[in-house]
């Protein structure tokens, strides 16, 4: 880790952090159209990142200090492959983009399930976003157009009890 350039640099994310990586996520929202879907919070992502049991890690790029790019991710299980990781967002602010900071991010994410002996690594990216598509393709990144994703919300999960 500590991946460092004249620009910026990538490091493990802290609780510090956590307060800018928030303001990441609800930018990536606005971005992807789906504001108003952001229900989660500075203490939520605390307890989840930094509580007793965590669920996810975070790495920030910062420059002079600042936070301006973020990759969280964590292992998820796949029965055919074993271990995996599973990069939930990557997010550099617009006015930072094209310095090299999201592929320095994503590429600490894939040493780190390399060095783990990770059977893959996984993510999603919308079928619109082509500055997103074209940046993993420019990385080697294969795109799978076979799998639909399925979901339900927290209201939809309550039907279940």
């Amino acid at each position: 880790m500590g991946n460092h350039t004249e620009v910026f640099t990538v490091r493990k994310g802290t609780k510090n952090d956590v307060k800018a990586v928030h303001a990441l996520i609800v930018e990536l929202a606005i971005y992807e159209r789906a504001e108003q879907e952001v229900s989660n919070t500075v203490d939520q992502l605390l307890r989840d990142g930094f509580g007793e049991d965590p669920v996810y890690e975070l790495l920030v790029a910062e420059t002079e200090e600042k936070v301006v790019g973020m990759a969280l991710w964590y292992t998820k299980y796949s029965t055919w492959k074993g271990k995996c990781g599973y990069l939930e967002d990557l997010v550099v602010q617009a006015d930072v983009r094209g310095r090299g900071i999201g592929k320095a991010l994503f590429l600490e994410v894939a040493k780190a399930c390399a060095h783990r002996g990770y059977g893959r690594m996984e993510w999603q990216v919308l079928d619109w976003n082509e500055p997103a598509i074209g940046f993993y393709r420019s990385l080697g990144a294969g795109l799978d157009p076979e799998w639909l994703n399925g979901k339900l919300t927290k209201d939809e999960l309550q039907t279940f009890l």
